[in-house]
């Protein structure tokens, strides 16, 4: 079924997603779960128009998964303010595009949620140099003290 080369290159794969997670900083933690599911709403569409039910089903399974148990959980609605509140709504509102777009068969859907998500990711992005130098400002800070 898969030979000892495609089973090496999935390991070095795994391996490399792991140290990428392992030093990755909190800002950067919401990227990967953005390109995370985007790639799995990539996957879903290809298995789509092969007509692949089950792969297809894995795959919304897996954006899901990562909007509601990755980027929906790390929001803090009381710290966040208006923005994570409609953030949280606007997750909301993805997974259930994605399971209508499952039970559908709509790559419509599947593309709208996507282009959701891309607009998020590189609005976040965006904000990558501040979010740099804000950790920098932390780890900086004597212990104790309060910044900004």
């Amino acid at each position: 079924m898969f030979s000892q080369a495609q089973f090496g290159a999935n390991a070095y794969a795994r391996v490399g997603v792991e140290t990428g997670i392992m030093g990755a900083s909190p800002h950067q933690l919401i990227v990967l779960l953005y390109q995370g599911a985007r790639q799995a709403i990539a996957q879903a569409r290809m298995h789509l128009q092969a007509g692949n039910v089950g792969p297809r089903c894995e795959a919304v399974g897996k954006a899901i998964r990562i909007v509601e148990s990755g980027l929906q959980l790390a929001l803090n609605v009381e710290a966040g303010g208006e923005i994570a509140k409609r953030l949280n709504s606007l997750y909301s509102y993805m997974t259930k595009r994605l399971l209508e777009a499952n039970i559908n068969q709509s790559e419509t859907m599947l593309i709208e949620v996507d282009g959701l998500l891309a607009t998020l990711e590189e609005a976040w992005l965006g904000i990558a140099p501040e979010a740099a130098r804000m950790m920098a400002e932390r780890a900086s800070a004597p212990a104790g003290s309060v910044t900004r």
